[in-house]
């Protein structure tokens, strides 16, 4: 086997095309992955009267603009992800048995697509931020938080490749998304808890991945002056990437099963 063959069963490089250009097209993708970040972000981190006010190592729109660019990216990962699962389950797969690429390389082109719209999404937000009066002290934590949103944002991934798993292929993308902003409404995402909320919502599976997309800006403080330790962040992150695990494995076995 040479190794042009082997790089178009892992990956299609036309399939990656034709993939990005069905999902642009798709206004349920473009709705919740690209225009609702963006909208969210210009109610609560634009045009709010706080808007300056600072927040650590800038101001309140930044700290609202990291929120939303993280939670876009939860959603396209988990939402796109899920839509691979779905389409597996519905017999896709023993069509691609008659092409040259192989479920490895199918994964990997559903990956990149989700990867790329959550870039997107990012992108989006950050441009709006940067034309409404988002600022940090230095550039480079406008990199760093970029960076761990897109890192970080790929554990979404996983959950929703186990929704589309374990779930109904009719309704896993629309689930996956929906749960992504049940979880950021109840996870500190969309606006700041205290007290017994906020001890439930250092539980759920956003609170960590956000609150670590925000320390370059924060340094682990909260708008209600609480502070979150690194070592807290970062456990909780590791806890929720290994229930996503738990749940693709779960979905795989429960999926063999309805064949």
């Amino acid at each position: 086997m040479t190794i042009a063959t082997t790089a178009r069963k892992r990956l299609s490089l036309t399939m990656l095309r034709l993939e990005g250009l069905r999902q642009l097209r798709n206004p349920y993708t473009l709705a919740f992955t690209l225009a609702m970040p963006v909208v969210m972000y210009l109610l609560f981190g634009a045009s709010a009267d706080y808007a300056d006010l600072s927040a650590g190592n800038g101001n309140v729109s930044f700290y609202v603009m990291a929120s939303m660019a993280a939670y876009g990216t939860a959603v396209a990962m988990s939402s796109l992800t899920s839509l691979a699962a779905a389409e597996a389950q519905q017999g896709w797969g023993r069509q691609l048995a008659m092409t040259p690429l192989s479920t490895a390389g199918y994964a990997l082109i559903k990956l990149l697509t989700a990867l790329g719209f959550a870039v997107l999404a990012l992108f989006a937000v950050f441009t709006a931020g940067l034309l409404t009066g988002a600022q940090a002290e230095e550039s480079w934590r406008w990199a760093a938080v970029a960076g761990i949103i897109l890192l970080t944002g790929t554990m979404f991934g996983l959950y929703g490749l186990g929704v589309g798993l374990f779930f109904n292929a009719d309704s896993s993308a629309a689930l996956a998304s929906i749960s992504m902003t049940f979880f950021a409404f109840f996870g500190n995402v969309f606006m700041p808890l205290d007290g017994v909320m906020l001890d439930l919502a250092r539980l759920t599976p956003l609170y960590g991945f956000v609150a670590l997309s925000r320390w370059p800006l924060t340094d682990g403080t909260l708008t209600t002056g609480q502070t979150d330790p690194l070592w807290a962040v970062l456990l909780n992150i590791v806890v929720w990437l290994a229930v996503f695990a738990v749940l693709v494995l779960a979905g795989a076995r429960r999926s063999r099963r309805r064949r």
